[in-house]
């Protein structure tokens, strides 16, 4: 969230109400987006997430530039997908 500078509040606007739902690459998660464009600059917000019970652990956010196309996978950044995978699958 400190990288790409995504405040908290906008976190909890994306799991509240996201534009588009998809699967996570990791084990049994899910990923939300919401589109935040600006007059000169398109992206989305992802958040990747896993439900327990009634409550959301978040695992990661990243702003991802331009847009992406629903039913693909993803748009993970490389060195976040890496940390990831490291974490899980240990």
């Amino acid at each position: 969230m400190l990288f790409y500078r995504i405040p908290e509040t906008k976190i909890k606007t994306i799991l509240k109400s996201p534009d588009r739902h998809e699967e996570g690459v990791a084990l049994n998660t899910a990923a939300a987006m919401k589109r935040n464009d600006k007059l000169k600059r398109k992206e989305e917000i992802w958040i990747m997430y896993q439900k327990h019970g009634i409550k959301h652990v978040m695992i990661s956010a990243w702003r991802y530039p331009g847009k992406s196309q629903p039913g693909k996978p993803i748009p993970i950044p490389n060195d976040i997908l890496e940390e990831i995978k490291k974490e899980w699958f240990k």
